[in-house]
């Protein structure tokens, strides 16, 4: 008789713990798979995955998606967050590439520098086709009897120039630097007689393709912000 009593307590007990363990859960919304989660040390997506109620697929799923915003938020760094070369000088060894010095002038798409309004089919277009653009690589004018279309120079305090155009007043040591307005022309630059390094001598061809390609360089993406404030 005593031993059945104890077997009754016994099962009394744990019928009690499950139904306060069912209240609890309808209360708190916590159910034994939440609370399995919780125990585990190891946070890691098993391959069991696929056996998990669907409250432990919400909760991978969030964590997943932590990961995600987390990554994309240090995909994009700066020069001054990277160990290693602060400007594009030191990181392209500049010293390794001959020199010229040019009268470096500023110019626009707009009327005052190429005599074409904003409603004409051909404004904003350079000679070689492609469209003048300010950026890790801008386009820039000179003389293509000395720099031909698609030439890569360094032009200190203003960054990469593509030659992809020329200018009747543009002859011999001249270069004309592409700016998006006349205000930064003049704010940004004016003229001045500088030392620009030879990166690459063109073809004489020059794309929108090949200009993209230069502008995406991954290697040089953390002095982009850079290159476009000087």
């Amino acid at each position: 008789m005593k031993i059945s009593k104890i077997y009754r307590r016994i099962g009394m007990t744990v019928l009690f713990l499950l139904a306060f363990w069912t209240t609890l859960s309808s209360i708190s919304n916590v159910t034994y798979a939440d609370l399995a989660i919780m125990l585990r040390k190891d946070h890691s997506v098993s391959a069991n995955y696929d056996e998990v109620k669907p409250a432990e697929h919400r909760k991978i799923a969030l964590q997943e998606k932590d990961l995600i915003l987390l990554a994309k938020q240090e995909r994009y760094i700066s020069s001054e967050q990277i160990e290693g070369p602060k400007t594009v000088e030191e990181a392209i060894n500049i010293d390794n590439y001959p020199k010229a010095t040019v009268i470096a002038t500023g110019y626009t798409a707009g009327v005052e520098s190429t005599g074409k309004t904003p409603d004409h089919p051909q404004y904003g277009i350079t000679y070689s086709g492609v469209k003048v653009k300010r950026d890790l690589y801008s386009t820039i004018a000179a003389d293509l009897s000395i720099y031909p279309i698609g030439t890569v120079l360094w032009i200190p305090d203003y960054g990469f120039g593509v030659v992809a155009d020329k200018g009747g007043a543009i002859n011999g040591n001249k270069i004309d630097l592409y700016f998006d307005s006349v205000e930064d022309v003049y704010s940004e630059w004016g003229k001045r007689e500088v030392e620009v390094y030879i990166i690459k001598k063109g073809s004489g061809e020059l794309s929108e393709e090949v200009l993209q390609k230069l502008n995406e360089n991954k290697a040089l993406q953390v002095f982009r912000e850079q290159i476009n404030k000087s």
